[in-house]
């Protein structure tokens, strides 16, 4: 299939002081900016072993041919080992957008949009409806589906479709939750690992985010760039902290938005048998942001939120209970009926707290679900047929549809990364109780987020990438890093981004108060302050706090800064471009997710 065809069919928190959320104290100063480049600072260099791999690969300007009415796109085969330059490669596809203003055309913009497994082509094919337009006049927007994922070459750990089909029907919910489903699931997720270590084992050991890293440092030198600007959300933070490592004296501006800290991800002598969400603290953030909306929601009343009469969050703790005992069956006649288990309808709040308009996503579908668990046949025809629909509306955001031709690697793909990556508990039959464990710490989010690395159990999941990095994460870097974390990020939490700017000496950290996951897009002064800095290199001043309109239950007037749903990229790149001027929209941002969520379909 063509690359052109590919890219039209793929589907495409906070730092705590007794109780106060604070921006965290700056780390060391960074090195002043320069109209259009970031200052040059004395700092560490590429090792000349890692310098070898990458520059002895010889280049050329990619292929380019025009793929839609705004892009080009293009593949290049790389080194599937970069200690082995002369041995089989693996093709990665590209997708650029032009410069609008050729003439004061700084160079090029990286992009990825997290995951892993996210897609960065359709990414930079989207970028004019969700990047500035000074960005979008002085950069040409470059994104590359990395090795194993999109359009690239991609991961295979199963023969065929029907072989994958029967290992993922036992996963087909959002996360196993009692002994029968977390005994199948178990089998199921060392079956994937078996696959992977074995039929797929060529890609899968080989798709490390440092791989990734030595790649796009070899793009950018084939795009004509003497160093690398890069605007990475999510999982890509992680990807922009193992290049700025690597490769520290080749960064112009890495704007690292959605953080992860690199040492929590890859885990430690002392980590390494932990879950990988009990580093993360993904949970944690989650379950923070839900106590707060529902603290806000109890203050504004029933006249601000829909959740509002008595205790929202006992009210909420007896939603789940009463799912746990038994799923909600909401019969809808001539068409069927579906169920609401507690996975799903845990996952569908998590789902809600990745939107800005997380305080009334959250609270209308809680409630929602309490007053069909109540009495649905007291209800009035009106409002039953009301609140089924805004349950019905949250499932099919989730549901995926069954596996079928073609082969859908996105579970592969995500665990290809997660797995070469980090270290992991050895034995997959300890994940009910590890996941139970963090249930405990952080209510509801434990499971659905501790469930997400069990492809990973070391015992089954037995490839290794030999080059793999696992730091160290402090180095000094050429020019200064923009880390952006917000208060009540769901996915990627707050604590995350400001150990991680504490790690970089020479890094800036941009906090947010916006809900949702990531902050780009969500108020003029976060989006302002990342433009400042991919343009001209220039650091907001340290310790700044961006306050974001969009708030629970209120919206100030005036207001600048999307509220809307995010979408994925290609449906975001098949809408009409704004005018100048116009409002844009939210990036496209792929992660993280739990992986179980790739995986819906409950029925």
């Amino acid at each position: 299939m063509s690359l052109t065809t590919r890219l039209s069919v793929s589907g495409m928190a906070a730092l705590m002081i007794t109780g106060t959320l604070v921006a965290p104290a700056p780390a060391a100063s960074a090195a002043p900016a320069v109209p259009g480049l970031a200052a040059a600072a004395v700092g560490d260099t590429t090792s000349p072993e890692e310098a070898e791999r990458v520059d002895r690969v010889p280049v050329t300007e990619p292929a380019w041919y025009g793929c839609s009415a705004t892009a080009q796109c293009a593949t290049v085969d790389l080194p599937l080992d970069y200690d082995d330059p002369s041995g089989p490669t693996v093709e990665i596809a590209l997708l650029r957008v032009k410069a609008r203003k050729p003439q004061s055309r700084i160079g090029s913009l990286f992009v990825n949009p997290g995951g892993p497994g996210g897609s960065g082509t359709a990414m930079a094919a989207a970028a004019p409806m969700f990047l500035s337009d000074s960005v979008l006049d002085r950069f040409d927007i470059v994104g590359f589906d990395p090795r194993g994922i999109g359009s690239s070459d991609t991961v295979k750990c199963f023969p065929s479709t029907r072989s994958q089909s029967i290992v993922m029907a036992k996963m087909r919910m959002l996360f196993p939750y009692g002994a029968q489903q977390e005994s199948a699931y178990v089998k199921s997720v060392q079956a994937i690992g078996r696959g992977c270590s074995t039929t797929g084992a060529a890609l899968a050991g080989a798709m490390s985010t440092a791989e990734v890293a030595r790649d796009m440092d070899v793009l950018r030198r084939a795009v004509g760039d003497t160093k690398l600007t890069f605007l990475g959300f999510s999982y890509g933070t992680a990807l922009g902290q193992y290049y700025a490592n690597m490769f520290p004296d080749r960064v112009r501006a890495l704007a690292l938005d959605g953080v992860i800290d690199p040492v929590s991800w890859t885990g430690t002598a002392a980590t390494q048998h932990q879950l990988l969400d009990d580093r993360l603290r993904s949970a944690d953030g989650a379950y923070r942001a839900l106590r707060k909306l529902l603290d806000r929601c109890d203050r504004v009343g029933t006249r601000g939120c829909a959740f509002s009469a008595g205790d929202p969050v006992k009210h909420f703790d007896a939603i789940a209970r009463k799912l746990r005992a038994k799923p909600l069956t909401i019969s809808l006649g001539e068409l069927g009926s579906f169920k609401v288990t507690y996975a799903s309808f845990i996952n569908m709040i998590l789902g809600s707290l990745y939107s800005t308009d997380a305080g009334d996503a959250v609270t209308s579908l809680a409630a929602a679900v309490e007053m069909l668990l109540a009495n649905p046949g007291m209800l009035s025809k009106q409002r039953r047929a009301q609140a089924q629909g805004v349950l019905l509306d949250r499932l099919e955001r989730l549901r995926t549809t069954g596996r079928d031709f073609p082969y859908d690697n996105s579970l592969e793909s995500f665990a290809g990364v997660m797995c070469t990556d980090a270290r992991h508990p050895a034995d997959a039959t300890r994940w009910p109780s590890l996941t139970a464990a963090s249930d405990s710490r952080a209510p509801y989010f434990g499971r659905a987020w501790g469930w997400g690395s069990s492809t990973c159990a070391e015992d089954t999941w037995t490839v290794r990438d030999e080059d793999a990095y696992v730091g160290p994460f402090n180095r000094n870097t050429a020019a200064p890093v923009l880390f952006v974390g917000n208060y009540w990020d769901p996915a990627t939490n707050y604590r995350q981004a400001v150990s991680a700017s504490r790690l970089l000496p020479n890094s800036r950290l941009l906090s947010s108060d916006n809900w949702g996951h990531t902050a780009y897009g969500t108020s003029t002064c976060v989006t302002r302050a990342v433009d400042a800095y991919l343009l001209k290199g220039a650091l907001p001043a340290a310790g700044t706090l961006c306050r974001s309109p969009l708030q629970p239950f209120r919206i100030i007037k005036g207001a600048t800064g999307s509220d809307e749903i995010r979408v994925d990229a290609v449906e975001l790149a098949s809408r009409p471009v704004p005018a100048a001027g116009e409002s844009k929209s939210l990036p496209p941002v792929a992660g993280l997710y739990p992986a179980s969520m790739l995986l819906t379909d409950d029925r």
